[in-house]
């Protein structure tokens, strides 16, 4: 048996307070394999920048310049993503997703944009970010 020891113990990596690193469970339980090289940049991509909730709200812009794709390699690395349930994408936001078993029919969130068709009231949209219902 290998032992096994930090080749640079002075850089040991520490999960931030803010986030933690990709989850070992992408390989482990085979999720990677459903990955084409341009999915899996672009989820290491959102993994390292979405928030605590896995949220993310890089434009296609942005990320087709930091990632080297165009507009066609973008789209199909996304719906990959999609397809593999990695991520979710409702334009222009990113969730990634957790890789615990998903529920069936699970229901999605009734952000502003799904309440209603009509404006909305910045009151009602504090109300909401703050969980009150009205």
């Amino acid at each position: 048996m290998i032992k096994k020891h930090p080749i640079y113990p002075r850089r040991l990596r520490r999960i931030p307070s803010q986030f933690s690193w990709v989850d070992h469970r992408l390989v482990r339980d085979r999720h990677i394999e459903s990955c084409s090289h341009p999915a899996a940049a672009l989820y290491l991509f959102l993994v390292t920048v979405a928030d605590q909730e896995g949220l993310s709200y890089y434009s296609d812009a942005s990320l087709m310049s930091r990632l080297g794709m165009d507009a066609q390699a973008l789209s199909a690395a996304r719906l990959n993503l999609i397809q593999a349930n990695l991520v979710a994408y409702e334009d222009p936001l990113y969730q990634v997703l957790s890789l615990d078993p998903c529920l069936e029919n699970e229901p999605r969130s009734t952000g502003p944009s799904r309440m209603q068709d009509g404006p909305v009231s910045i009151g009602r949209l504090f109300k909401q970010m703050m969980g009150e219902t009205s």
